[in-house]
């Protein structure tokens, strides 16, 4: 996105020869209404914009949870607004006026990066998914195994007896459908499941 109707139709013209499609919009406030009806993509982002410029556009797609990539444009000089950017999350940063190899060439490694971050989420999704279906006491074992807890010291973290752990334990390894407790640790981890917190003699 960029303010000025020129840069827009000249960034537009260079990735449709390169047959990329894009949508420009001529403000952060244009674009952050329209992100509902938006595709996961690339981000091609001016930083000098009135009213809500580059960094209030990231912030905000920070705050909704939008990780996709961002590529920042710069007038010539400003680098320090670049490594800012950076800071924020942007994954490159390109200084106006670009020609089309370097704005392809950044546009390649973003797309990269989304494609990597659209599957590590798929794998949460499906992680969290699966996890869900564990009842309270079974995602309590998972958490006293993700934290290296043997079956006997979980016994007494839990206040439930030896062989009631190994059951739950036994239900847990069922309803994920794992074949080995790297597996479904595995899956923890995916899914960002915290382990027990360890305590005194533990």
């Amino acid at each position: 996105m960029d303010d000025d109707r020129d840069v827009r139709r000249s960034i537009s013209f260079m990735l449709g020869t390169a047959e990329l499609s894009s949508r420009p919009f001529g403000s952060g406030a244009d674009f952050l209404e329209s992100l509902g009806e938006l595709q996961p993509g690339c981000i091609l982002l001016d930083i000098r914009m009135p009213e809500i410029d580059g960094f209030e556009v990231m912030a905000e797609l920070s705050r909704r949870g939008i990780d996709w990539p961002v590529i920042v444009m710069t007038g010539h000089g400003e680098v320090s607004i670049a490594v800012r950017a950076m800071k924020l999350g942007a994954v490159d940063f390109i200084e106006k006026p670009f020609d089309e190899g370097l704005l392809l060439s950044s546009l390649e490694r973003a797309f990269g990066l989304l494609k990597d971050r659209g599957e590590r989420a798929e794998r949460k999704r499906q992680a969290q998914d699966r996890i869900g279906a564990l009842t309270t006491r079974e995602h309590e074992v998972l958490q006293g195994l993700m934290a290296g807890l043997p079956n006997k010291v979980l016994a007494r973290r839990l206040g439930i007896s030896l062989r009631t752990v190994e059951m739950h334990r036994a239900n847990m390894m069922d309803r994920l459908q794992a074949g080995s407790l790297a597996e479904a640790l595995t899956l923890a981890v995916q899914a960002e499941i915290e382990p027990l917190e360890p305590v005194g003699g533990q």
